[in-house]
């Protein structure tokens, strides 16, 4: 059954001269992962067309996992690190979003620059929706762990199971979509803050 999502409409918001840093560090952020979304493109096609919901929610719930491993464990046996890992998130937290918007149930390929299209579109919209909850929270996530990330991260996926278990319906939570772009935003948060922590 298809899952039926929320529609959003976004009013400007006039970004004050404190968020210009964090503009400029979430685009770095993103720009990075979706360097590595285009190239595996390239190289797999979209090959992400044949995952539903729940296989999206998995990959991205094995990735939080392993940051989780990795934040506990001194010994990494596999060479992919912590910000790897979070960009992962951001690249299935995207393909999610995507895959809830096309409304048709054939696994074709998307030619390259309709993927690139529709992944800078999503991330205009998750990006606005950091700066609306910048602006009402004044950057409360700066005070936040990496271990928090994670963590929200894995909460956030637990939920969308369930959403998906009950069909996509919800009585007063959040769609799958919101979820998605929560869990992107996270993902960029951590990769900001570990960026920051490289650079004492």
């Amino acid at each position: 059954m298809r899952l039926i999502t929320k529609l959003y409409f976004w009013l400007p918001v006039k970004v004050p001269h404190r968020m210009t840093k964090t503009i400029e560090q979430y685009n770095a952020a993103i720009a990075s992962a979706r360097d590595i979304f285009m190239k595996k493109a390239s190289d797999y096609g979209t090959s992400w067309r044949v995952l539903r919901p729940i296989s999206v929610a998995d990959q991205i719930y094995i990735k939080a996992r392993r940051i989780r491993q990795l934040q506990e464990n001194e010994l990494q046996l596999v060479a992919d690190d912590i910000p790897s890992e979070f960009r992962g998130i951001i690249n299935y937290a995207i393909i999610g979003l995507i895959q809830l918007d096309i409304d048709n149930d054939e696994i074709e390929t998307l030619p390259l620059e309709e993927c690139a299209s529709r992944y800078d579109e999503k991330v205009s919209i998750v990006r606005q929706l950091m700066e609306m909850k910048n602006h009402d929270y004044g950057e409360a996530w700066r005070e936040m762990s990496q271990e928090s990330f994670a963590d929200l991260i894995m909460m956030k996926i637990y939920r969308m199971k369930q959403i998906i278990r009950n069909e996509g319906k919800t009585i007063i939570s959040e769609g799958l979509d919101a979820n998605y772009m929560d869990i992107m935003n996270y993902a960029v948060f951590a990769l900001i803050l570990l960026a920051e922590a490289e650079q004492l």
